[in-house]
């Protein structure tokens, strides 16, 4: 009996370092990341990337911002536009340019995106921060409302779509 205990209380301990340090599965909640990403899409979500600062630009991530968000709600799926340092602006054209060059968006849900808060417009990403955008940017709450965010806010890297089965795949 002691035996079974033992064993279900190590697989218990595995399970939540797992959950809380490797990897975990997040559901999509809302329209922001459309086309790319669809309202109760089950994700897996790997929590090394953004610990080791290995995050690219077009990254896929998981942010939690309390703060920002309605009562209840915590985290926002959304992709890294730019990274510390780099320049991000959104011209008049409707088009978002990192470092002076027109970022190719053919994941973007419409054809123009809108300046929110001017201060977030144009900005150099600061140190231990990053620019997210959802792809629906009609529709989404992101660092164009927010500001950048904090590396330590990212809690997650989207590496896998689970469900639904016939969109089950690599993002």
């Amino acid at each position: 009996m002691i035996d079974w205990a033992v064993h279900i209380a190590v697989a218990v301990a595995v399970a939540l370092l797992i959950v809380n340090y490797v990897a975990q599965i997040t559901v999509v909640k809302g329209p922001s990341m459309l086309p790319t990403l669809q309202d109760g899409n089950r994700l897996i979500i790997e929590k090394i990337s953004p610990r080791t600062g290995k995050l690219e630009r077009g990254d896929i991530v998981t942010v939690n911002v309390p703060e920002f968000l309605e009562s209840g709600k915590e985290t926002i799926i959304k992709r890294v536009i730019g990274l510390e340092g780099d320049k991000v602006e959104i011209r008049k054209d409707g088009k978002v340019y990192v470092n002076d060059k027109v970022l190719q968006e053919d994941y973007i849900n419409g054809l123009v995106t809108n300046v929110i808060e001017p201060e977030y417009g144009r900005i150099t990403v600061p140190k231990g921060s990053i620019y997210v955008m959802g792809d629906n940017r009609q529709n989404s709450k992101d660092s164009r409302t927010i500001g950048p965010v904090g590396i330590e806010k990212i809690s997650g890297k989207v590496i896998l779509r689970i469900f639904p089965i016939n969109q089950a795949g690599k993002i």
